[in-house]
């Protein structure tokens, strides 16, 4: 190497050697075992592995391992063979190096881990559905296996989505996307609160920039008047829990400018109308864990003397913790100026099992207890799952996501037993957690000892009995009343099971039925009985016949032994459907033509025709946020960023994601609004008035109901953006007896 270029390299060296040497300090500062010698090892064989190798922003690649084993170390928390892994992580999938060539250097836990890694290097989700499932159930088994994996793979996540604007447009899409999708809510399953909300805070950032900058501004205006009201509550609680002879932390958490859009979203309010934008937290610290709960509730005792509580938001999270290991107290109360403000009471070791999840779990374990945990239940249902997929991969990512996002209830079998289900969880979904077979013959259950039907949704505490009928059979349409995805994944299992059944007694019963009219099973009769019985394929008519939907008697032979010419299988199959002759396109789309993915497409409408389509789920309209997607034919749909379709699309097809702009707009779009007021004479004229005369707008529906004194209405209008819509919303709040007027798509 020149004298130049060592140099030149010279800044750069520095650079890893000070984000290593960060990396060793908090290591050092840790409660583990100081195995300094093998991260040494790991580092200097991943700096010289990916010597010469650049990240997309320029920086050295090894920046990257020692950014993710930084994570690992302070902010999951994990000791010395999760470090050598993060460092090592990309060796196997980025370089010539081998696992086996880790096992021998480093041992077997080191090279498992980083395996595990490799095997799912390319993200949850690849290019075709089928991969997307199969690296998904591989992230999963893995995750059984060990754990660390998925905790290394969520520290690797984050960095990626910390360095995301080094990334194109729709590169940021489709990450984000698949953050938002799948890791942030594993994040939560698996308690690491701190990551699940960058998770989400970055997504945000990414999808709706604009929206993010607006709402973290605000934030930063009202921080002063936060603090000083945060100050004048706290006073009284500070004395005494000072009083009491703790050691504490009372601090107060702002919301995540996401979750501040989504209560916005979900509730239709402005900011100003989000009221609880933080909540008070005290971290106490507390040696013996058997006299947490007692001074958890003495903190409780004390802060309901000095504010009122709410009478139905306290949350005991200490006597039935969450599964995902979440211990603390909630209480809300009514502060100065009439403000409610949620207090979170918690002791330290309740505090880092909180914001670090699993990792924590291990620091604190102390009984057989913590074995049986939520977190292991939710395993074995998950290797359920993954023992029985359903028959389609995407609804088998699906049928996972549900376990993801579930926000449980907590449930007692008829001797005492507790199970935690997601919320919505029925009967039925019970009884299939319990087992396949009850689930199968499920008839109904008796909760809280009262009959109920097999779709009753359960509530938290409710003791649930499941009744059972050997005559009862699984039914494919009871899928509407599952939401848990082993209830679906066993169900899938006892429907085929069951089908199967029936195919061979069909089968076996028109054996019989030939074979005493002194006929074969022949190719021509199985395409005459096809036909006859309008069956999809022979499996079809078999099971038809065991089901009796098809009956076998004289018509039948008659049928078998007549000389009309058949059409063959293919006659059959367009007579039976009749399929249209179709043009390569719609009337109103023009000839598709090759779409650049790198570059901006434009939407715009020529000669009337327009070069995209509109999501008919979320229906944007000029001003929204909106992400383009081209299918196969280079046809592209324009959807909302929020868009539950979109979210899928970003996960599963991000190669096919667009960036978007707006042609100058000469057509109009569809807008719905949703109004509610006071039910006063004239209130539907004054509002058709600013609509009509006021704005100019053209109106497409119009449905009002009264009652009680109040009144809602729902109006679809064509307008030209989203500008409008917002404009003739804040223009029909200001009309007398209108108390809401907000765009629900």
């Amino acid at each position: 190497m020149s004298e130049y270029q060592q140099h030149s390299q010279q800044p750069e060296n520095e650079m890893i050697d000070n984000a290593y040497r960060v990396l060793l300090d908090s290591y050092l500062n840790s409660n583990h075992r100081k195995k300094v010698e093998i991260i040494n090892k790991a580092f200097e064989f991943a700096r010289n592995a990916h010597q010469g190798i650049r990240r997309r922003s320029g920086e050295p690649y090894i920046l990257h391992p020692i950014a993710v084993a930084t994570i690992v170390s302070v902010e999951i928390g994990l000791g010395s063979t999760s470090i050598c892994a993060a460092l090592l992580h990309d060796v196997v999938e980025d370089t010539d190096y081998t696992v086996e060539d880790i096992r021998g250097i480093f041992g077997d836990k080191i090279a498992h881990i980083v395996d595990g890694l490799t095997k799912i290097s390319g993200g949850i989700f690849g290019e075709e559905a089928s991969m997307q499932a199969e690296n998904f159930r591989k992230l999963l088994l893995t995750m059984s296996n060990d754990i660390r994996v998925v905790l290394i793979k969520m520290a690797d996540r984050l960095h990626n989505m910390r360095t995301l604007a080094s990334m194109p447009t729709a590169k940021q899409y489709k990450i984000a996307g698949e953050t938002l999708y799948v890791y942030a809510p594993l994040a939560h399953r698996l308690g690491l609160f701190a990551i699940k909300t960058e998770f989400e805070e970055l997504c945000f950032k990414y999808e709706h920039p604009d929206t993010y900058k607006a709402i973290a501004a605000k934030v930063e205006q009202s921080e002063a008047s936060r603090n000083a009201f945060f100050e004048e509550f706290a006073a009284p609680i500070r004395a005494v829990l000072d009083k009491m002879g703790l050691q504490y932390e009372f601090s107060a958490r702002v919301k995540s400018c996401y979750s501040i859009w989504k209560k916005m979203e979900t509730k239709h309010v402005p900011f100003e109308e989000v009221y609880d934008l933080y909540a008070a937290r005290i971290v106490f610290e507390c040696d013996d864990e058997t006299l947490e709960k007692r001074v958890c509730l003495d903190i409780y005792s004390e802060i309901t003397d000095i504010y009122k509580k709410h009478p139905t938001r306290l949350r005991d999270w200490i006597s039935t913790p969450k599964p995902n290991g979440y211990r603390a107290l909630h209480v809300t109360v009514m502060g100065p100026g009439g403000t409610w403000v949620e207090v979170q009471i918690r002791s330290r070791r309740m505090d880092d099992v909180a914001e670090r999840g699993l990792a924590a779990h291990w620091k604190y374990k102390s009984s057989e207890q913590d074995e049986e945990s939520g977190l292991a239940e939710w395993f074995r249902n998950i290797q359920d799952v993954l023992a029985n997929p359903g028959p389609d991969s995407v609804d088998f990512l699906e049928m996972i996501k549900l376990n993801l996002f579930a926000t449980s209830v907590l449930v007692f079998s008829p001797t005492g037993q507790t199970f935690n289900l997601p919320l919505g969880a029925t009967i039925l979904d019970f009884a299939f957690t319990l087992h396949s077979e009850l689930g199968a013959h499920c008839i109904a259950g008796k909760v809280n000892r009262q009959l109920q039907p097999f779709s009753y949704k359960l509530n938290s505490g409710d003791q649930v009995e499941v009744l059972t009928s050997h005559s009862q059979v699984p039914k494919a349409e009871w899928e509407d009343f599952l939401v848990t995805s082993t209830g679906k994944a066993r169900l899938h299992q006892a429907v085929k099971h069951h089908q199967r059944k029936i195919v061979h007694t069909g089968e076996k019963m028109l054996n019989d039925f030939l074979a005493a009219e002194q006929q074969e099973l022949t190719n021509e009769v199985m395409i005459r009985l096809i036909h006859m019985y309008r069956a999809a394929n022979k499996d079809d008519l078999f099971r038809m016949i065991g089901s009796g939907e098809a009956v076998l008697n004289d018509l039948t032979i008659k049928h078998i032994k007549s000389k009309k010419k058949e059409q063959g299988l293919l006659g059959i199959i367009a007579e039976k459907f009749k399929f249209p002759k179709t043009k390569k396109h719609a009337d109103n789309e023009p000839d598709s033509e090759p779409v650049d993915a790198k570059k901006v497409y434009v939407l715009r409408t020529t000669d009337g025709v327009a070069n995209y389509r509109i999501c008919d789920y979320c229906r944007p309209i000029p001003g929204d946020d909106v992400v383009g997607y081209f299918d196969e034919h280079n046809r592209v749909t324009v959807h909302k960023m929020d868009c539950p379709r979109a979210a899928a699309l970003k996960a599963q097809h991000g190669e096919r994601l667009l960036q978007t702009s707006w042609d100058e707009v000469n057509v109009r779009f569809l807008a719905c609004i949703h109004v509610e007021g006071i039910d006063n004479q004239g209130v539907l004229q004054r509002i058709i008035h600013i609509i009509s005369t006021t704005m100019s707008i053209n109106m497409r529906r119009l449905n009002i109901e009264a009652n009680d004194g109040l009144f809602h209405c729902d109006l679809d209008v064509l307008i030209t953006d989203a500008g409008v819509v917002t404009d003739l919303c804040h223009r029909l709040r200001e009309v007398d007896d209108v108390k809401q007027a907000i765009r629900t798509s």
